[in-house]
């Protein structure tokens, strides 16, 4: 019941939005298509960088046998759709030339493989007596003798781009065309400024569908681990180095960490081919159920009159949409905004403090993210594009730096 309620209202914003702002240079005449026609698949690392070293082998080996067998059964079992590689070979790639390749091939997922690793362990295996001078006297001590042992950490991991990421998300979403119609027009000059409030708005609308998605996707393919045995560490959001392209990437994205390469244990699974296989699978079983509560959802909105008065638009010079500007075939945008102030587990009471200089409500809800009770703090509803956006910059200005906009 819970991702339900995720499609209807993720979803339903996305496509909205979609509706609104995405480039068409072609007259829609015919069916909706697929809501995934592209797939890039980055195998993490390569060439003069290895990554995370095994005993005997190294992380970018394993990404790239994974990523091809990835590919393959996508391949073969999805035909209607694109696979695009990053790399097929043992070659480094700026992490920007990944995004550049995911960007201009215009991708609708981005799934990043990588494999996790961690420090060895230190354990107490002895002491010797160490003599050491005080004045005259030789005084006997005792040190302790360290032996090194391989880490026992093992299971999968599956990372979004953290919420503090939001900022530059958004930023790839303007950069790389998504909400242009036509590159060279003067509109599309107007569009591209930051100040204004309604380009804001729908920009902050795309990347939150966008980030709902990723979190979707995220949990499918840890729940796809866990069924064929693997020890999952949860869908999570990741903020520290390493992770940098899902957040240059204009579309859902995430990074899959196969298992620790730096146990014994599970460094023979990454390099086995029953192995490699059984990720691949995994990946491939939750794009697939990802794909296909996508296409309910689509079919479901190509059965409504409004949808189908939309996909036989015939204006291939048509004019921007805007929220506000509703024209006689264009969805209704939603009837107000909230603004989200942040995520913690810190409890604050109505009234609190931190809120003084927000005028109006403060609504908290509960959510759960990486297994852990956590509380989402929303203000007020606006009414208006522009005051949103006044009120925005107001939270940022106080302090709630990774605010956002998003739909009550």
């Amino acid at each position: 019941m819970r991702w339900n309620r995720f499609w209807i209202l993720g979803l339903g914003t996305l496509f909205t939005c979609t509706f609104f702002i995405q480039a068409k240079n072609n007259p829609v005449t015919r069916k909706q298509d697929k809501p995934i026609r592209t797939i890039i698949i980055d195998a993490g690392h390569g060439g003069e960088d290895p990554g995370a070293k095994g005993s005997y082998s190294t992380e970018k080996q394993v990404t790239l046998e994974v990523a091809l067998k990835l590919g393959k059964i996508l391949e073969e079992n999805m035909p209607d759709v694109k696979v695009v590689y990053t790399r097929k070979t043992d070659r480094f790639d700026d992490p920007r030339k990944k995004a550049q390749i995911a960007n201009d091939n215009k991708g609708e997922l981005f799934v990043s493989i990588h494999c996790n690793s961690t420090g060895k362990i230190r354990k107490v295996t002895g002491y010797k007596t160490v003599y050491h001078r005080k004045g005259k006297r030789k005084i006997a001590s005792k040190q302790p003798i360290y032996a090194y042992y391989p880490s026992n950490a093992k299971g999968t991991e599956t990372y979004i781009w953290a919420t503090s990421k939001n900022n530059a998300k958004m930023e790839s979403l303007k950069q790389n065309s998504v909400i242009v119609l036509d590159a060279n027009s003067e509109e599309t000059k107007q569009l591209m400024d930051d100040t204004d409030p309604e380009t804001f708005i729908l920009l902050n609308t795309l990347r939150n569908a966008y980030f709902d998605q990723s979190l979707r996707l995220s949990t499918l393919i840890e729940d796809e681990f866990t069924r064929v045995g693997r020890i999952s560490r949860g869908a999570r959001q990741r903020n520290e180095k390493g992770i940098w392209v899902l957040s240059a990437t204009a579309m859902p994205s995430v990074l899959v960490e196969l298992g620790f390469i730096s146990n014994p244990e599970e460094e023979d699974y990454l390099n086995s081919g029953s192995g490699q296989q059984e990720l691949a699978n995994c990946i491939y079983k939750a794009i697939k159920r990802y794909r296909e509560e996508l296409d309910r959802f689509t079919n479901n909105r190509n059965s409504s009159p409004a949808t189908s008065r939309i996909n036989t638009r015939s204006n291939s010079n048509a004019a921007m949409l805007k929220p506000g500007k509703p024209t006689k075939n264009q969805p209704v945008p939603s009837d107000s905004y909230c603004v989200q102030l942040m995520i913690t587990d810190k409890l604050y009471k109505p009234g609190a403090s931190i809120f003084r200089k927000l005028p109006g409500d403060i609504n908290r809800q509960s959510v759960v993210m990486n297994k852990k009770k956590m509380n989402k703090y929303m203000w007020g509803r606006f009414k208006t594009d522009q005051q949103a956006s006044n009120a925005l910059r107001k939270a940022r200005k106080l302090g709630f730096k990774g605010a956002f906009v998003t739909n009550c």
